[in-house]
């Protein structure tokens, strides 16, 4: 058998061989580093038998999927040791996720911070035992008998649910065996460098009517460096948390009267409406019309669109008239009316129009966070009708809009194609046409991206803009929709030129996706120092003592004419608190007026960006804060004094 690697070289074998021989012929230190193999684009495990040609990459820390089985061996681990320590423990589902691991844990007594410390000293002991790791199977009927004997009613359920035809897989370390399908590190003994990170409660599989179990999160590194400084970026994290920093800061509120509908504040309104403006601004220029659609739509719609067959449980409906109606999840049906309700001709295209619209969707209560999930949210949305012939085109166009957006704020981002799934509809023509034009606009404005091989929408290709923050967190924001089901659905047309009707292409698409998130994410991003062009108050006028409130109240007055968000502290506090306490509330500026600055008619500039400035003329300081909100700068901070 032939094997090729992933540098494109190739091994020849006369027997098969489990992944983990491969890769000790290649190289000894390939093996200890090992943690799975990709056989044919599927992870599977180092057990694993080759035995035909095939394309192998040996994955390591240093890869996801590498990192998967690294960490689902630490969750097992984990169980392990819960096992050991409390046997009456029940176990539900521990799999590994983006940044660590969880288990679902059933417990009569709660979990406490103390007994992660018990856990996490028994893990330790279980790696130092370097326990091998066996995998094997069972007869569907063998398997549910024996987690009963084992008295895991979990695992049970999970067994029964699996297809007939599954294989049911188990893995053993030591006097542990838990049902999974893997992969798994070959022993223990790698995994030294781990944290328990905290305790909450999940449903058991996600569903309110069921039991709340304990879900216990954790980590895992190779290295103990690397576990250090990932602990720091989260307690980096946790100062920056947006709904800490959205309290103090005044921006938004949550309430138990409206869970998952956030309240906005004063500043907070300020905030979101100097982006919203800003998104105004952008769309103008590029050609797009702003139209605003109804919340609440009929039955009808819901059903020509689709929602109502499948999207109904996350849709609030209502009854008018005897009419069922509902409160729109998204803002496209809306949007194709529009576009119906009046004839199009080819020289009406592309029409670009844009929406910020107020949905509301059902998420379940233990998915809210934040801003993060809500139930009601803004989005900004715009949708584009076109020819076959303007995809292209359009497509770069939208690009190069979310690039100028995300630049501005300093994002970093990286880029994925997501091309026909299997449950797909339209014909094959319409689906390479419309995957050939996303990929050429994306070459030709030379954006590298990654290739997700169906894992398009069921109506047409996408292109995913995955954002990096400050922290290195990823979230996807901008996305890029192609789609001829909605045409088709509510029969759009135009007039071609050739006198004929023909049904035009639709883009979805949205640059902040919901603006409550985009803004959860710009508050953690920036720790709640904005730019001076976004931040709710951009200067703060700090009179040294009560004799200087008149020239300070002069100053404040200047600012404001000048179209400047600013604020005067008429407290009769010392100066030193009034300093620290603006500097807490992150404003950019503080203008100090005492009576050197009266006499002279200047003000004393303290900047978030380069502290102590010096002595300033006010027009001067005016002419500079202007352009630099005029320009939307992201000045940086250079001093934290």
């Amino acid at each position: 058998m032939i094997i090729t690697l992933k540098d494109g070289t190739t091994k020849e074998y006369a027997q098969a061989k489990s992944v983990l021989d491969i890769a000790s012929d290649i190289s000894e230190g390939l093996a200890r580093a090992a943690c799975a193999g990709e056989l044919d684009g599927e992870v599977v495990d180092l057990r694993t038998v080759v035995d035909r040609d095939c394309q192998l990459n040996i994955l390591t820390f240093d890869d996801e999927g590498g990192r998967g089985a690294f960490r689902h061996t630490t969750s097992h681990i984990m169980a392990q040791a819960i096992k050991r320590l409390y046997p009456d423990a029940k176990l539900a589902i521990g799999p590994s996720i983006a940044d660590g691991f969880y288990y679902d844990i059933d417990r009569d007594t709660p979990f406490t911070n103390d007994d992660l410390a018990k856990i996490e000293t028994e893990m330790k002991k279980i790696v130092k035992e370097a326990l091998p790791i066996t995998r094997f199977t069972k007869p569907r009927d063998e398997a549910i008998a024996f987690m009963k004997e084992k008295g895991e009613p979990y695992k049970v359920e999970l067994i029964e649910d699996l297809p007939q035809d599954a294989v049911i897989s188990f893995y053993q370390q030591g006097e542990f065996v838990d049902l999974c399908a893997g992969p798994h590190l070959m022993t223990t003994k790698p995994v030294k460098a781990f944290k328990l990170t905290s305790l909450a409660g999940a449903y058991w599989r996600g569903s309110e009517k069921n039991k709340m179990l304990t879900r216990i999160y954790g980590t895992s590194f190779t290295k103990k460096a690397e576990l250090e400084e990932y602990l720091q970026r989260i307690e980096e994290a946790k100062k920056r948390d947006h709904r800490k920093l959205g309290r103090e800061l005044g921006l938004f509120m949550m309430r138990d009267e409206g869970p998952g509908f956030p309240f906005f504040l004063p500043k907070g309104m300020i905030l979101k409406n100097t982006l919203l403006d800003y998104w105004r601004a952008i769309h103008t220029k590029a050609g797009y019309q702003e139209i605003s659609t109804p919340i609440i739509l009929s039955r009808s719609l819901w059903e020509t669109s689709g929602h109502w067959d499948h999207y109904k449980e996350n849709m609030y409906t209502t009854v008018i008239d005897e009419q069922d109606y509902a409160i729109k999840p998204m803002n496209c049906p809306g949007g194709v009316l529009v576009y119906a309700s009046e004839p199009r001709s080819y020289r009406d295209l592309p029409l670009r129009m844009g929406e910020l619209g107020i949905v509301h969707r059902h998420e379940k209560s233990g998915q809210l966070h934040g801003l993060m999930r809500v139930r009601c949210f803004t989005q900004d949305d715009a949708h584009i009708f076109m020819t076959p012939d303007q995809i292209r085109d359009e497509i770069k166009g939208v690009a190069q809009l979310i690039d100028d957006v995300y630049q501005l704020f300093g994002f970093k981002y990286h880029v994925e194609l997501s091309t026909r799934p299997d449950n797909s509809i339209g014909s094959d023509e319409d689906w390479e046409m419309a995957t050939d034009a996303l990929r050429a606009a994306l070459d030709d404005m030379g954006l590298p991206y990654v290739v997700n091989e169906g894992d398009g929408a069921f109506y047409g290709p996408k292109i995913d803009f995955h954002l990096e923050d400050s922290l290195g967190r990823t979230w996807q924001c901008g996305t890029i929709q192609l789609d001829f089901q909605l045409p088709l659905r509510f029969e759009l047309e135009y007039t071609g030129a050739d006198g004929e009707k023909h049904r035009p292409i639709m883009i979805h698409r949205v640059v902040f996706g919901s603006i409550e998130r985009f803004i959860g994410i710009l508050i953690e991003h920036f720790a709640g120092a904005f730019p001076t062009w976004l931040a709710p108050v951009q200067v703060r006028v700090l009179p040294i003592s009560d004799k200087h409130m008149e020239y300070g109240k002069e100053v404040l007055a200047s600012l404001q004419n000048a179209g400047i968000r600013a604020d005067l502290d008429t407290r009769t506090e010392k100066i030193g608190y009034k300093i620290r306490e603006a500097r807490l509330q992150k404003i950019p500026y503080m203008l100090v007026v005492g009576a050197k600055e009266e006499e002279d008619k200047t003000v004393s500039v303290r900047s978030r960006f380069l502290g102590d400035e010096g002595s300033k003329d006010l027009d001067s300081f005016l002419t500079a804060i202007k352009k630099e909100i005029a320009d939307r700068e992201n000045r940086k901070v250079e001093t934290e004094e």
